[in-house]
C-alpha cells in the first residue's frame, strides 16, 4: 500500500503537462462524492493499492497529480468523473420590471426546493446537479416556462475550474448524498456543506395533522393564535392563553 498525503500538482499546469508527455499514467477513477473525501483506499487502474490521506479542507480535482517516480517516468494521476450540471441563467432577469424578476425567481426556488434539488448560487447563474434524469429536469423547467431565465446542461468538469473548492465540495457532495426520499416521515437528511449524515425530526406532509396519534396529558403551555373552535376532544392537564374569545360548548358567558 502507498500512501499518498499530498497533491503534487494537476494536469493542466504547463510543467506537468510537459513531464507526463512521454510518460505511463496510471489512473485512480473516482466518482465526484469519492473525490470530495479526504480519506480513502482505493486501488489505481494498474493496480496499486493507495491511501489517501490529505490535508483537512484539501480535495482533489480531475488531473491531479498524486504520485511521480522520475526515474521510471511513471505517474498517478486521479481521473475524476462528474455528473452533468443544469445551470439557470437569470441575466435576461436585468432587463424586466423588478416585480416580474422577483415573481420569477421566488417561483424558481420554490421549483427547484419543490423537487428537493441541491443548488449553488454564483453570480447571475444558478449550478444544479443532475440526481435525477436529465429528461425529467427539463420537463420541470419546461412546465413551469419562467420568464426570463434560460438552462443548459454541461459536463460537471467544465464549471469545476470556476469553482472555489468548498462551492465544488458543496455542489458535487450534495448530489451524491447517502439519504434522498421523498417518502413522508424520515429521520435522515444531508448537510449539502460538508456532505454528512444527521437526524432530524419527522416531517410531515400535511401541516394540519395533529403531531399526537394518541391520547396522553400535556405538561407544558403553548399560545393558539388561531382563531376557530376546538372540535376534537382529548385531556389537557394545564393551562393555555388564548388570543381570542369564545365561549365554551353548552355554556353561556360569563356576564
Amino acid at each position: 500500500m502507498i500512501l499518498v498525503e499530498a497533491v503534487l500538482g494537476n494536469v493542466a499546469e504547463p510543467e506537468w503537462a510537459a513531464r507526463l508527455a512521454d510518460a505511463v499514467v496510471d489512473d485512480l477513477s473516482l466518482d465526484h462524492w469519492e473525490a470530495q473525501k479526504n480519506r480513502f483506499r482505493k486501488k489505481t487502474s494498474g493496480g496499486l493499492d493507495l491511501a489517501v490521506s490529505l490535508d483537512r479542507g484539501t480535495f482533489m480535482r480531475d488531473g491531479d497529480v498524486l504520485l511521480w517516480d522520475a526515474q521510471a517516468a511513471r505517474a498517478v494521476v486521479a481521473k475524476i468523473s462528474l455528473r452533468d450540471v443544469m445551470i439557470i441563467h437569470l441575466d435576461a432577469l436585468d432587463s424586466l420590471a423588478a416585480g416580474i424578476a422577483m415573481r420569477a425567481c421566488v417561483e424558481l426556488g420554490h421549483a427547484l426546493g419543490n423537487q428537493h434539488w441541491p443548488a449553488l448560487v454564483k453570480g447571475s447563474r444558478v449550478f444544479v446537479p443532475l440526481t435525477v434524469d436529465r429528461k425529467v429536469m427539463s420537463s420541470v423547467m419546461n412546465t413551469h416556462r419562467f420568464e426570463g431565465i434560460r438552462f443548459e446542461f454541461v459536463p460537471g468538469g467544465e464549471i469545476v475550474p470556476y469553482l472555489a473548492p468548498h462551492e465544488s465540495r458543496r455542489l458535487f457532495g450534495a448530489a451524491e448524498g447517502p439519504v434522498h426520499t421523498h417518502t413522508e416521515d424520515k429521520y435522515a437528511a444531508v448537510d449539502v456543506e460538508t456532505g454528512e449524515t444527521y437526524a432530524r425530526p419527522p416531517v410531515r406532509s400535511d401541516p394540519h395533522a395533529h403531531p399526537h396519534d394518541h391520547d396522553h396529558p400535556h405538561d407544558h403551555d403553548h399560545p393558539h393564535d388561531h382563531d376557530h373552535p376546538h372540535d376534537h376532544d382529548h385531556p389537557h392537564d394545564h393551562v393555555h392563553p388564548h388570543d381570542h374569545a369564545h365561549p365554551p360548548t353548552g355554556r353561556k358567558p360569563a356576564t
